[in-house]
């Protein structure tokens, strides 16, 4: 018996980096701010808190999202909009800031995002990463009807399209700290 994509732990576990003119505790202050991320995010249009105090461990942030019927357009995603509850689960200034995303009953996933910092002599490397440890609810729900060719070509599509997207999100974010 084959074993199929989705056992594979972890799922998916990419990032990028890219160096930014600014101290570490300004692109801190700027990608820990949740409210922001619609500033150069592919997906998240807006949000809101929706407990605890904003950015701090804990808080949770309800944020709105959009994915265009172009996006991996084979694949039976979520259309239009669409709504996503984070919890914020790590915060140390000038360092790191991370959260995690829910599934639809409302635990915290082992699917984290996170923005790392590391000072240089002349600002910092800013990474992205996305981590999904296991196959959530949703890739399940998407992948239900398919074979497990189409699974992994669903994996390697959605791989192709997260690693543009971070690509992209850090570029949108230097141009946002160098400019603020």
């Amino acid at each position: 018996m084959t074993t199929s994509i989705l056992d594979s732990r972890p799922l998916f576990e990419l990032g990028a980096e890219i160096h930014i003119a600014a101290s570490a505790d300004k692109i801190y202050s700027i990608v820990s701010d949740m409210k922001r991320h619609s500033e150069w995010s592919s997906e998240l249009q807006d949000g809101k808190w929706l407990s605890g105090e904003p950015g701090q461990v804990g808080s949770i942030f309800e944020g709105e999202n959009f994915r265009s019927d172009d996006i991996v357009s084979w694949a039976p995603l979520i259309r239009g909009i669409w709504h996503t509850k984070s919890e914020v689960v790590e915060t140390t200034p000038g360092r790191a800031f991370r959260w995690k995303i829910h599934s639809k009953t409302g635990e915290p996933q082992e699917l984290t995002w996170s923005f790392l910092i590391e000072p240089t002599e002349d600002g910092a490397t800013l990474s992205q990463t996305f981590r999904m440890g296991y196959a959530s609810p949703g890739i399940h729900e998407i992948t239900k009807d398919m074979d497990e060719a189409d699974k992994r070509k669903f994996i390697a599509d959605w791989t192709a399209k997260m690693t543009r997207d971070i690509t992209e999100t850090l570029g949108k974010i230097k141009v946002v700290v160098e400019k603020d």
